[in-house]
């Protein structure tokens, strides 16, 4: 039985890749399903999967967390994951659909819900936008902003893995599109599409398919400068705009975008090839450094036994003392 992925909204499910790709289960916002109605959705989630590994942005708003958390702790369930993921609009919806991939495949519900961190870390997304004004998502410095007032003036934002802001040139790919990326850049830099000072956005060092999500910005920038850049060898995939996208870039007129490893046997290959831990508090799987379902961190490396050959330094326990027992538990952590 695979484990559910759920959604907070619509704008988090892309069309599936391939017939095996499991469907997401959106769940309503707050404002429209009482929350005995949210308790009987997620009844029936359980009920029929066992396990549901939740998605929600971290930029949704705090009702929407909320109902979340409200409904973990009256179902007194511990068979509900809730992953937090700082990914732009876009890229979460990607994140999203390898999820749904990889819960096609025998992983158990815990190595699942904290493959999504593992996973953010090789989604490069981030837009082409008109303006850096409103930008709160991505750190702007203050040269990025008087460059923004500029006519004409565009930037290639980067939001993961690493946040970076380029400035473009004045028309921004809307006369390079018939040009070559070598061509479109001239010595200093300031052609039209290229990036101003020779700067390039840092792109991902294994073979990647990109997703384009159009706004009210006409650029062809990242089809015609981005692709041979990244040595991107696959089509360009197109989805509509996420509704939430204007409100987390700070503008509408952008082209937001997502560079991703498209084959799901990879994404298996990358998940599997990380080494499982047993959560010392829920007893749930997990790869990397934190439970997905209780939030509960690795505990460090036990120290190195001492050699019973070599004597011992330092001064024993003092009289009096006490050592912890191996079972002793430590306190609960907070749930995410």
């Amino acid at each position: 039985m695979p484990t559910a992925i759920a959604v907070t909204s619509t704008d988090l499910v892309l069309p599936p890749t391939g017939p095996g790709t499991p469907q997401a289960a959106v769940l309503p916002p707050p404002e429209s399903r009482p929350l005995d109605a949210s308790l009987a959705d997620m009844q029936q989630l359980l009920a029929r999967y066992g396990h549901v590994v939740v998605v929600c942005p971290t930029a949704a708003p705090p009702a929407v967390e909320h109902r979340l958390r409200a409904v973990r702790a009256l179902l007194e369930s511990d068979r509900i994951a809730l992953v937090r993921t700082d990914l732009p609009p876009l890229g979460a919806a990607v994140l999203v659909r390898q999820l749904r991939q990889l819960a096609g495949y025998d992983f158990s519900p815990g190595v699942l819900a904290s493959a999504a961190r593992l996973l953010a870390h090789y989604i490069y997304a981030g837009a082409v936008l008109g303006s850096v004004s409103r930008l709160d998502h991505v750190p702007v410095s203050l040269g990025s902003h008087l460059k923004g007032w500029l006519p004409g003036a565009h930037f290639a934002v980067l939001a993961g893995p690493t946040p970076q802001i380029v400035r473009l040139g004045s028309r921004s790919g809307s006369a390079a599109g018939s040009r070559s990326a070598a061509g479109s850049r001239s010595a200093s830099g300031s052609a039209s599409g290229s990036a101003s000072g020779g700067e390039h956005l840092a792109g991902p060092e294994f073979a990647t398919e990109l997703l384009l999500a159009r706004g009210q910005l006409q650029t062809d920038w990242p089809t015609t400068t981005l692709v041979p850049e990244w040595r991107i060898p696959g089509p360009v995939h197109e989805a509509p705009l996420p509704a939430s996208s204007p409100g987390w870039w700070g503008t509408g007129k952008l082209v937001e975008f997502a560079a991703y490893l498209p084959d799901p046997a990879v994404l298996h290959q990358l998940v599997s090839s990380v080494r499982r831990e047993a959560c010392h508090w829920c007893g749930m799987e997990l790869i990397g450094d934190r439970c997905g379902f209780c939030a509960a961190p690795l505990p460090p490396a036990a120290p190195p036994l001492p050699d019973p050959g070599s004597r011992a330094l330092g001064p024993g326990p003092r009289e009096g003392g006490h050592a912890l027992g191996t079972g002793t538990r430590t306190a609960r952590p907070a749930l995410p």
